[in-house]
C-alpha cells in the first residue's frame, strides 16, 4: 500500500468542491484558465472543463448553435455583476439568480452559462430551452463531466433559482452518477459520505469513496500503481476516485 499525505488546505481544491451560500471559494485556479471557445476568447474555463465542453459541442455538432455566455469571473467582476443586479433588478431577483461574491460557482473556473445562439442574448438569464439542440446538449453533457447545476425543484437545496443555462464541470463519472440519481452537487457531496474505502460506490471499474479531514493532515492509503484522483469537497473531507484494473 502507498500512503498519500494531503495538507488539509487541499480540501479547497478539485473538481468536486462545493461552492454556495454556505461554503465560500477558498482557492483559485486562475493559472489553469483557457478560452472556452476560440470564437469567444474572453470567456474562460479551467483547461479540463474547456476541453470537455468542446468535446460535447463537437459530439452533437452544436458549435454554431450553442454559445458560451459567461464563464470564469474574478472577484471584482462578480462584485460588479452583483451590485449592478441589485440596482437594476432589485434584491429579490438578485438573491435568486446572482451569487454573492466569493460564493459564486463562476469564480471556480468550472462553471459556464450557455445560450442558444441569437443576436441578442440575456447575460443573466440566457435562453437554453428543454428541447432541440439545447436538450441534446443537456442529455449528452454528463458523459463528459458536466451537469445542470441548478435544476427545477431543487431550489431549497441549492439556494439558487432554476437556471437551465448554468452547467458545472465535476468530472466523469461523478456527472453521470449525479444525472442518473437526480442529485445536485449539494446532495452528491452528502451522498458520497456514506461511501468508504471498504464499501465504495462503484461505477463500472471505478470506485468512489469519501475520506474525512484529519486533524493536521489527511492520510489516504492506495494500492501501489493505482490510478486515482482526489478532490476536496470544500466542506469536510476528500472524495477519492480510483480505477480498478480490469480482470
Amino acid at each position: 500500500m502507498r500512503k498519500i499525505t494531503l495538507s488539509n488546505n487541499k480540501i479547497y481544491d478539485g473538481n468536486l468542491i462545493l461552492v454556495n451560500a454556505a461554503y465560500s471559494l477558498q482557492s483559485t485556479r486562475e493559472n489553469e484558465l483557457v478560452s472556452a471557445n476560440t470564437d469567444y476568447p474572453d470567456i474562460l474555463l479551467c483547461r479540463d472543463a474547456a476541453s470537455a465542453l468542446q468535446m460535447v459541442l463537437e459530439k452533437i455538432s452544436a458549435a454554431r448553435d450553442i454559445v458560451p455566455v459567461s464563464g470564469y469571473r474574478g472577484p471584482w467582476e462578480q462584485t460588479q455583476i452583483y451590485n449592478d443586479s441589485l440596482k437594476e433588478s432589485g434584491a429579490e431577483f438578485t438573491k435568486k439568480y446572482v451569487a454573492l461574491p466569493g460564493h459564486s460557482e463562476h469564480q471556480t473556473g468550472m462553471a459556464i452559462d450557455l445560450g442558444l445562439y441569437s443576436d441578442h442574448i440575456d447575460f443573466i438569464r440566457p435562453d437554453f430551452p428543454y428541447d432541440g439542440i439545447c436538450e441534446v446538449f443537456r442529455e449528452t453533457a454528463p458523459s463528459y463531466g458536466f451537469v445542470e447545476r441548478y435544476p427545477a425543484g431543487k431550489e431549497k437545496i441549492t439556494g439558487i433559482a432554476h437556471e437551465p443555462w448554468h452547467f458545472r464541470y465535476v468530472g466523469f463519472p461523478h456527472s453521470a452518477i449525479m444525472a442518473d440519481k437526480n442529485l445536485t452537487l449539494e446532495e452528491y457531496v452528502e451522498f458520497i459520505k456514506n461511501c468508504t474505502s471498504e464499501h465504495p460506490l462503484t461505477y463500472g471499474n471505478i470506485e468512489i469513496y469519501y475520506f474525512p479531514l484529519g486533524e493536521e493532515s489527511t492520510e489516504i492509503y492506495m494500492l501501489e500503481k493505482a490510478v486515482y484522483q482526489i478532490s476536496g469537497n470544500n466542506v469536510d473531507g476528500f472524495i477519492v476516485t480510483a480505477w480498478r484494473k480490469s480482470q
